[in-house]
């Protein structure tokens, strides 16, 4: 089992928090952790968002127009 430091909102604090043996397959990056203190049960997890094409043009300079 892994062992984290994390804020509680149960407990008010930062408490112990452990990973339970995780039948998803996981191991010691399971994302379920649970506060040694209170029971608590969280979820840890990292969003990765691609970049849009909308959002790769609009970081191209702008072309000038000929007068």
């Amino acid at each position: 089992m892994s062992h984290r430091e994390l804020y509680c909102d149960v407990c008010e604090g930062v408490a112990l928090f452990e990973a339970p043996p995780c039948v998803d397959g996981h191991g010691t990056d399971c994302p379920e952790l649970i506060c040694t203190d209170c029971g608590a049960a969280v979820v840890v997890s990292a969003f990765a968002f691609p970049v849009t094409r909308l959002a790769a043009r609009r970081r191209q300079p702008a072309r000038r127009r000929a007068a």
